[in-house]
């Protein structure tokens, strides 16, 4: 059997999602109803083969068939979220239908961001998918102005953790102020503004 997943090239942007499913119909039924969204689709056929994947390439979602021989997308799941890149990639678990509700809970113990039954509806999944990529692509931007904020500021890690470490201190101080004195007037002013400034800063530093 050939071990090199296959791909879909997307049509615009580089969002991908990875389809696993030992059976080739299945695999080229997801295609079908996937490939109006735009985005790479790559497949495998087994959950040796998805690992591989996931171990190269990084993915919006994955769309992950319960019932494969060897490797079971519960064993597959375990794996991805062992691998700090992928721990919190959505997991979409698929199931034959019949399956009964402990199939469902050992999925979502097991990491799954959802659980869809065979036959499902090809709209439902579609949407599921698109709100996952869009997620994706969001967070990917928001790294990425990160990133050039702190390279156009000349700000490092380590001054990012010094800044949080007094701010730390500011924030015990007023703690203490608020337990003597309440929220009231200047010290409540206090407080909200050095919420927003932790905010701001975890914002940077994530």
């Amino acid at each position: 059997m050939n071990d090199t997943p296959h791909r879909t090239p997307p049509s615009g942007g580089d969002i991908k999602i990875l389809l696993v499913d030992d059976r080739p119909e299945n695999l080229l039924a997801l295609e079908s109803i996937l490939g109006s969204l735009g985005h790479e689709l790559v497949t495998a056929a087994s959950g040796e083969q998805a690992l591989r994947a996931v171990l190269r390439e990084d993915f919006a979602v994955i769309l992950l068939d319960v019932r494969m021989p060897g490797m079971d997308g519960f064993e597959v799941a375990a794996h991805v979220r062992l691998r700090e890149r992928s721990r919190d990639t959505p997991i979409i678990f698929l199931t034959a239908a019949g399956d009964g509700p402990h199939q469902t809970l050992r999925g979502y113990a097991a990491g799954a961001a959802d659980y869809l039954t065979k036959p499902f509806d090809p709209w439902v999944l579609r949407a599921k998918v698109g709100v996952f990529a869009e997620l994706h692509r969001k967070n990917r931007q928001l790294k990425e102005q990160a990133e050039m904020l702190r390279e156009t500021a000349g700000v490092t890690p380590r001054m990012l953790e010094e800044l949080s470490n007094r701010l730390g201190a500011i924030e015990g101080t007023l703690a203490l102020l608020i337990d003597q004195s309440g929220r009231e007037g200047p010290v409540g002013r206090l407080e909200r503004r050095v919420v927003r400034m932790r905010a701001a800063l975890d914002a940077v530093r994530i």
